[in-house]
Order: structure tokens, then sequence, then C-alpha cells
């Protein structure tokens, strides 16, 4: 089954964006020594660590509870002496550690899956701590227990993000743990259908799974999108996979859908069919560094390492990007790998090194290209001239705070003028204006 994107805007990458550096690399497996496990995996606040210095804890043990609803508990990715407990993250020296296995059962075959219930698949999702490991973090239990009536599921499978491919090679590596996780989630949303949704720049990766399915009768197929960028945000991938526009201020649970990374489906039939926690993700190390690859490491691995193993960053002059290109966040400029200090979290998704040179903005020229270019239908320059003028009641009225940062307002802008930055600065003003006023009115009630 095939259909054409119909989402508003967007941007047509016609160079792949060298997502090629890494696209023929099978996963390497990766244990550091030390691991530093952040104690804020998810949206909400971070969580208690429940160890203290010098104890030996067990790969899969719980290190952090969850207080918050939109917090996911945090488990030791592997196994050793914990060196160091503050606040915000958990050292431990690693004395061993086992990695989700390509001879797995799970990752070989169809398992069967109907003695799980609804709930029991949705309680252990939420022990595991999972949460959506395509970059939102959301916790994946909150997302699943759903009071509205789910009829399709969508596994994203889109990766339009440019260098990555860290997903696509979950595809290729871990089909099987990702069909078996589809038909856990789906089990797990009570949804009639569900689709795996791939670009159709990946025609590899589509014939893959369909192979895989093709003794499914679970009501679960692949759906084949146009390439365009961003595919793979939530309320685009609805509209192009559904024709069903998520409202203003809704969830896709209330147009009858949920989203899932395919490295969440992983990871959920990693925990119920292997009993592994959230413990592990795999992540693209790309650009201008020696040897891109592809990673399978424990949360909490220190990037600047893997970065060095890549053979370390080759130019000097360069920009680092934490996640992918257009919605990552700049870790620094003219740095090496010993300089990168950030940790994989469960929702790292990649780290690129950008070569060259990188010019300041300039005025803007009018030409409204990052206008057409929103998916959303904003127009990011009126927004970014009211935020800078600090004009809150103007950035509200332009709908800020429906951004979704994908980034491509300045990646078309010929003034180079960071659009989205400012654009989310306005849409988090905004929002956190809106709460205080909503809070202001409840205390007066």
């Amino acid at each position: 089954m095939t259909k054409k994107s119909r989402f508003r805007g967007g941007i047509h990458q016609t160079n792949g964006f060298d997502k090629e550096l890494t696209a023929n690399k099978d996963i390497i497996t990766f244990v550091p020594d030390v691991v530093t496990i952040s104690m804020k995996q998810g949206l909400g606040p971070a969580c208690n660590c429940v160890v203290k210095d010098g104890d030996i804890v067990e790969q899969g043990q719980l290190i952090g509870e969850a207080k918050h609803f939109l917090s996911a508990t945090v488990h030791a990715s592997v196994t050793g002496k914990v060196l160091e407990v503050t606040d915000s993250y958990c050292k431990i020296q690693v004395h061993q550690c086992s990695l989700p296995d390509k001879d797995s059962d799970y990752n070989t075959r169809l398992i069967d899956i109907s003695h799980f219930s609804k709930n029991e698949i949705i309680d252990k999702i939420e022990q595991a701590g999972i949460v959506g490991m395509g970059g939102a973090g959301f916790p994946a239990h909150v997302k699943y227990r759903t009071k509205s009536a789910i009829t399709t599921l969508l596994i994203n499978a889109v990766e339009c993000e440019p260098y990555l491919t860290c997903d696509e090679h979950i595809i290729l590596e871990y089909g099987y743990s990702l069909i078996n996780g589809a038909l856990l989630l789906k089990k797990a949303s009570g949804a009639v259908k569900a689709y795996i949704c791939i670009e159709d720049n990946k025609p590899h990766c589509i014939e893959k799974l369909k192979h895989l399915l093709s003794n499914v009768n679970d009501n679960i197929e692949v759906l084949s999108l146009a390439t365009c960028y961003p595919q793979g945000g939530e309320k685009q991938l609805i509209y192009a996979s559904m024709g069903v526009e998520v409202p203003s201020g809704k969830l896709p649970a209330d147009v009858g859908a949920i989203v899932s990374n395919v490295q969440t489906a992983k990871a959920v039939a990693d925990m119920v069919l292997g009993k592994i926690p959230s413990v592990s993700r795999c992540i693209t190390i790309t650009g201008d560094v020696t040897k891109p690859a592809n990673y399978l490491v424990p949360v909490g691995t220190n990037i600047g390492e893997l970065v060095a193993k890549c053979g370390g960053v080759r130019s000097k002059d360069n920009k680092v990007i934490l996640g992918g290109p257009m919605t990552g966040r700049c870790i620094g400029r003219s740095v090496s790998s010993e300089e990168i200090l950030d940790n994989v979290s469960k929702v790292s998704g990649g780290l690129i090194v950008l070569e060259g040179k990188f010019y300041d903005e300039t005025a803007c020229i009018k030409c409204e290209e990052c206008v057409h270019a929103c998916p959303i239908g904003l127009n990011p320059t009126r927004i970014d001239f009211a935020i800078r003028n600090n004009d809150l009641g103007l950035c509200e009225s332009l709908d800020a705070t429906e951004c979704i940062a994908c980034g491509c307002c300045s990646f078309v802008c010929p003034a180079q003028r960071e659009l989205t930055y400012h654009t989310v600065k306005a849409r988090d003003a905004v929002k956190a204006k809106q709460r205080e006023e909503a809070n202001s009115g409840k205390q007066s009630i």
C-alpha cells in the first residue's frame, strides 16, 4: 500500500544529506568502562536515585524512581560498581554488560503473544521505563493508557532526518524484534489496524519488512510514503498515512491514532519477550569523523568516546550537533572528541560533526520561503520579530505554540536567520505564560 505525502510545506532533500556515510555499515556493539546515566530520561522531572556510592548494581536493576507521571524509571544499563551519585546522574564502573542479541529467540521468529493482556503489556512498558525513542521522550505507558478509542497504530520508521540511519539498521538487523514489538503495541493500543510507515527512499527496508510480515495475519502492513521532510513528525505522519488532521491543542489519540518509533517498538519486545528494561539503544555517529558508524550501546555511554572510536573529529573548523541536523542541539563549535561530554540517553538518535564555516545571520529579505516551508502553516519570520521584541501577545496570536521545531524555516532561510531557535523560544515562552495564567486563575477561585 502506497500513499503520497499530503501534509503542507516541508522540504525535499534531494541529495540524501550523507545518509550513505553509514547506510551500508552493520551496527557495532560497544560497552565502555564507565557509564554516566542521567536521572532524567523522559519529559518529566529527574527521577530519585535509589542507589548510593559504592553499591554493586546488576544490569536492569532499578536505580531511579519516577515521581512524576511524565517521568520514566531509570535502570542500570550495566552490572558494576556505583562510583558517584548526584541529583542528576549515576556513574557506574562497568563490570559486565549484555546487549540485546541478534540471535535472541524473538529476533529470529514471530512470537505468539496471545497470552499477554493489554494491561500486562502496558504495565511492563511502564516498569521498563520505555519512552518515545525517536526523540520526543514521552513515556510510552502514558500514551498507551489513553481513554480514547484507538483505531490505528503507526510505527514510525520514516527516519527523515538527514544523516541518521540508526532506525534503518534496526529494521535491517533487528527486524523480528521490531515486528514482535509492533504486534505487542498494537495489542496494547487496542488498534484495529497497524502500519509500519517508511519513506520510499528505503526500498531495501520496505522489502525486508514485507518479507517478515508475509506470514502475519494481524492487520499490520508496510505503508510506503513519499520522501519529504518532516514526514516523521507525528502530526505530519498521521495526515500522510491516515488523511486525518490532528486539531490544534489535541493529541493523536483524539483522532484515534498512536505513533511509536521503531526503536520504541524494539524496546517493548526487549522487555516483554526478553525481560530487558530500556537500557540500550542504537545511535548514529557521523559527519566529519574518520569512520562514521552506528553503535548499539548501553545508556550512559559517553558520546565523545564513540566519536573517538570513529577515528575522531577530522576538522578543527566544525559544529557538533547532538541529534539530527534539523532538530538537534548544537553542543559546540571547533571541538575535539575529548571535549564532547554528553552521554547517550534513551532519546539520543545521533551525533553529527559538520565541517565548514558557519555564517552570521543577516537581515530578513522578506522572501517568505520560511512560510512556504513550514509544515504547520506558521509565519516564522513574524514570530522571530515578535519574540526578539518580547511581544508574547503577538507570538500567541501567531500560534507560536504550534511549532514542532522541525528546522525547515532555518534550513530554507537565505539570510541564515535562526528562525527555528527563536520560534521555539516563543513557543516555550507563550506556553509558560499560559500555564502561569491558568495557575493564577485556579488560585483566585
